[in-house]
């Protein structure tokens, strides 16, 4: 199971979130893409076994043309409904 959860926040060209949404969901290590209102464009929710997994895994979103720009939060503790 991966024990690496991370969020990356996406500035994207404008008219393109929803082009740019699907391809981000099919990369596997990708839970969930979200459009977002305010100051990013997109959310994305990532899992990797590893720092280094996370490495690549933004690199790889970053490649994506229509980005502009990303902030990755690493997740350091989850807390959950009882």
């Amino acid at each position: 199971m991966p024990s690496v959860k991370a969020y990356v926040f996406c500035k994207v060209s404008s008219g393109s979130e929803r082009e740019t949404c699907k391809r981000i969901a099919e990369y596997p290590f990708v839970s969930e893409v979200c459009i977002v209102y305010g100051e990013y464009d997109l959310i994305v929710e990532i899992y990797t076994e590893d720092l280094e997994d996370l490495d690549s895994a933004t690199e790889e979103i970053r490649t994506i043309p229509s980005i502009t720009y990303t902030s990755t939060m690493i997740v350091g503790r989850r807390f959950q409904k009882e």
